[in-house]
């Protein structure tokens, strides 16, 4: 707070000064130069600052600069990359709650094919969102984000570190950059876009989105059924394209330090002999028998995300006969590395992201020595 001056008054002055007769002239002149000195220059006569030399800024490590939100751990990649056993590998040794990022183990009875953990890895790293909806119902990226972000609070009260794992890369997204106001699905008009996709086919729907939204249409794949009909459906409820509803600016509440983790594969081939191999488990798994269990408990519909996903998608195919079995498990496989690359498509585009190669075999023993190095950095930035 700044001080105020005060003035002093004639008659203290003048008490100062009653012994003038006694003071010589070189005292008056003394006493008036000191005066003089204490009162400040006029701006015009004061001397120049002295200005220190300028030096280039200090840039400590991303987590220093942001010491004052709580830290997550988002572990993302792949299909067959690898994700679900590091993220357990990370909670033997550090105070994590896992959270998953995965579109279909969200449903219920959807085990086989969405490659959910089993119990004897659950009873050792419990995760949250699985099992929540059942295979009838639907669920977007924004419930999604109402849903991790009160999760990671109740985490982070418990002074613990969510570990968000997965590879629904449209729910990572979502989460750290906010959503765009669009529309709430309109059941009628789906069912308007599916009847016309029966009819005409899938690249039919995308040419007519095309007309209506161009830059949508450019980045989707013509047999991109959910992506499609969501497009279309956008458009007929606004009578806007979706790409120019995406451009608008959005609030986005984030409050944490984001470690984003990527698993990559050093050699595609490697990654997709994995892949190989899990469809081809998973088919002797059963599937197919969990699939029509499913469709007679619930009275599913070949047009319901869930059944959109990879491996059910195909598996439903052969259960109506279109489909034999080597032409599930070659589709299947083939969809699955389509996913993968779709995935990795995504991650490029992210910023702010770590790679590490995900066929290595010391994988959990550096990702480890990261993420100590990086959240000792932050408690250090919060304790400065």
């Amino acid at each position: 707070m700044r001080k105020k001056k005060t003035k002093t008054s004639k008659k203290k002055a003048s008490r100062r000064a009653a012994p003038a007769s006694r003071k010589t002239k070189a005292a008056r002149t003394s006493r008036k130069s000191a005066a003089a000195a204490e009162r400040p220059l006029p701006a015009t006569q004061r001397p120049a600052p002295v200005i220190a030399p300028v030096l280039p800024p200090h840039r400590p490590p991303a987590a220093k600069r942001q010491s004052k939100a709580p830290p997550a751990i988002l572990i993302m990649g792949p299909t067959a990359s690898g994700k679900t056993a590091l993220a357990v590998e990370l909670v033997k040794q550090l105070p994590c709650e896992i959270i998953s990022v995965d579109s279909a183990q969200l449903y219920k009875g959807m085990n086989v094919g969405t490659g959910k953990p089993g119990p004897e890895v659950l009873s050792r790293a419990p995760h949250h969102l699985l099992d929540i909806i059942e295979p009838h119902e639907s669920y977007s990226a924004a419930r999604f984000r109402d849903d991790a972000l009160t999760l990671m609070r109740e985490i982070t009260e418990r002074e613990r570190i969510p570990l968000l794992v997965g590879g629904t890369m449209l729910y990572f997204k979502a989460l750290i950059e906010g959503l765009s106001e669009l529309p709430e699905a309109d059941p009628v008009i789906r069912l308007v876009i599916d009847t016309m996709a029966e009819q005409e086919g899938w690249p039919a729907v995308h040419a007519k989105l095309g007309r209506v939204d161009p830059e949508t249409a450019a980045r989707l794949d013509p047999n991109d059924a959910q992506r499609i009909q969501r497009a279309m459906e956008v458009y007929s409820i606004t009578n806007k394209p979706m790409s120019e509803l995406l451009r608008k600016p959005r609030y986005v509440y984030f409050p944490y330090t984001a470690f984003k983790i990527a698993l990559v594969p050093g050699d595609r081939e490697v990654l997709h002999e994995r892949i190989a191999r899990r469809f081809q488990a998973m088919l002797d798994a059963g599937l197919v028998a969990e699939l029509k269990g499913l469709r007679e408990e619930y009275g599913l519909e070949a047009g319901m995300p869930s059944m959109r996903c990879v491996g059910y998608r195909q598996a439903w195919e052969h259960l109506e006969g279109r489909l034999g079995a080597d032409a599930l498990r070659e589709e299947g496989i083939a969809a699955t590395r389509q996913l993968a690359k779709r995935q990795l498509t995504w991650l490029r585009a992210m910023d702010g992201v770590t790679e590490f190669d995900c066929l290595a075999d010391d994988l959990p023993q550096m990702v480890l020595e990261y993420l100590r190095h990086e959240l000792e950095a932050l408690v250090v930035a919060g304790e400065a």
